[in-house]
């Protein structure tokens, strides 16, 4: 029972980790028909946001001697930001363009992202410290389990819970929902486009701000490549949950995270190596099996 129970809480987490990248992605691509490849590197971006002081960018307080009730904010805070300041510096610009300049739009402002952070950091990981009490282990029917595994599980429920409740009973979360079905008619409607633009970002830049958070405190370090891998697998989780739709996304983040854990321990010790090509060996078979995805939502049809 207790090493059931240890497989579940990790696939849990990392699902948890893979859901919440794969709807920062989805929350764009409803309403731009945008898949913003540079989600990863805004994640590394808020991971070293807590060392700017480090180097004199910004005249704040050192992130890390904050209480976590202000770290937590202005983690997050940083992640919107600047997911903010990328629609209206670059992607406004290319609203009206084909899907493949945007995209390759996307991939150049992860590149310009991450050479800042190189530029100012150096390729070396750094060392950070963010609620280092998570390490923790704790008792849970007979399993010794992390604190930041039940932490991250918890935080994940909460932020999909908010979100739901964002999205069905707020006016701008109706607004939001429309533009993702169907964005010329809801412009016609009077639906505001910038707001609602500029509001998915500020949302799928604190998702990444949470990730960061996330990430910072299961590693303790800080990386300039440490957003690519859950970006990837997160892009993935979009895809296969079906382009355009919340749930599908949040749905098949938590599938990849399970099957990723189930093969680690399912698989013998000489094919443990290679597990990263039997999960995408099954990716492959669902969508040979559902191309449009597990649940395709009216934006993915609508595309050109």
């Amino acid at each position: 029972m207790p090493g059931l129970l240890q497989i579940l809480l990790d696939a849990l987490s990392l699902g948890s980790l893979y859901a919440l990248g794969a709807l920062g992605i989805a929350l764009i691509f409803g309403v731009m028909r945008l898949v913003n490849f540079a989600h990863g590197d805004v994640i590394a971006f808020c991971i070293f946001a807590l060392l700017w002081p480090s180097v004199d960018v910004v005249p704040i307080v050192f992130a890390g001697q904050l209480p976590w009730f202000l770290l937590i904010p202005f983690v997050l805070a940083v992640g919107a930001g600047l997911s903010v300041l990328a629609e209206l510096a670059v992607f406004r610009r290319f609203r009206h363009a084909n899907p493949a300049t945007m995209m390759i739009a996307s991939f150049a402002l992860g590149f310009v992202i991450r050479y800042f952070l190189l530029m100012l950091f150096s390729s070396r990981p750094k060392s950070v410290q963010i609620l280092p009490g998570l390490s923790q282990p704790v008792e849970l029917l007979g399993a010794r389990i992390p604190l930041l595994q039940v932490v991250t599980i918890l935080v994940t429920i909460a932020v999909l819970l908010a979100l739901v409740a964002v999205l069905r009973r707020t006016r701008f979360g109706l607004e939001m929902r429309a533009a993702a079905e169907n964005f010329t008619m809801a412009r016609m409607l009077g639906v505001r486009a910038n707001r609602v633009i500029m509001g998915a970002f500020a949302m799928s830049g604190a998702l990444a701000g949470a990730i960061a958070l996330i990430l910072g405190s299961q590693t303790g370090t800080a990386d300039i490549m440490m957003g690519s891998s859950i970006m990837l697998m997160a892009f993935i989780a979009t895809v296969i949950g079906g382009l355009g739709s919340l749930f599908g996304a949040v749905l098949a983040g938590f599938l990849l995270g399970g099957v990723s854990v189930a093969m680690q321990f399912a698989l013998p010790l000489e094919a443990r190596p290679f597990r990263d090509a039997f999960v995408y060996g099954a990716v492959i078979l669902v969508l040979l099996w559902r191309p449009q995805g597990l649940l395709s939502g009216r934006a993915a049809k609508e595309r050109v």
